[in-house]
């Protein structure tokens, strides 16, 4: 993928397939490094799937035999001289505290480090896509901080759903806002 958006919107939807009802996407950038964190408390993954997920040629999609969100997103970490890291409990394993997260790491002075790209329209497309989860944003950098968090935006909202064409277009312009001071 050209851009880590794209990346973070894959990783995402896989999150929102599994039935997680709380998604955090973090992005911590200091030092010369950017840390990526995508954890969900959704159904989580066996054993067994986390050990074969960055094959290519494993997906548990029904569609298609390949999969290639996590291989194309450690690929893109490698190149900088980074890694990722993937860890999962099952909700057979445990009932009451499962989920997944993945955790990459770029070096942004690598010439081949893929840019961020448009992550503004990466976090809401999956608001709008998925307005019943709650959704935690956040990314550091400069000292300063982009926070979202759709708790809050359900205290002031009330009754009205985030999908909202109105709410929609304001989470957009206050990550634009957010943006442009860090």
């Amino acid at each position: 993928m050209k851009e880590l958006s794209l990346n973070i919107l894959d990783i995402a939807q896989n999150s929102v397939k599994a039935r997680a009802e709380n998604i955090l996407i973090e992005l911590i950038e200091a030092d010369g490094k950017l840390t990526l964190t995508i954890k969900d408390d959704g159904c989580g993954m066996s054993k067994e799937t986390v050990e074969n997920v960055m094959n290519p040629f494993y997906t548990t999609r029904t569609t298609r035999n390949v999969g290639l969100g996590i291989p194309l997103l450690k690929l893109a970490a490698e190149q900088t001289g980074g890694g990722i890291k993937i860890e999962s409990v099952s909700e057979n394993d445990n009932p009451e505290i499962h989920g997944t997260t993945v955790t990459a790491e770029f070096f942004t002075d690598h010439i081949d480090c893929t840019p961020l790209g448009d992550i503004i329209s990466t976090v809401t497309v999956l608001i709008q896509g998925s307005p019943d989860i709650e959704w935690k944003f956040v990314h550091k950098k400069n000292g300063g901080a982009v926070e979202l968090d759709t708790r809050e935006l359900r205290e002031v909202l009330g009754d009205v759903p985030l999908d909202n064409y109105e709410v929609i277009k304001w989470i957009e312009e206050y990550l634009k806002e957010g943006y442009s001071s860090i």
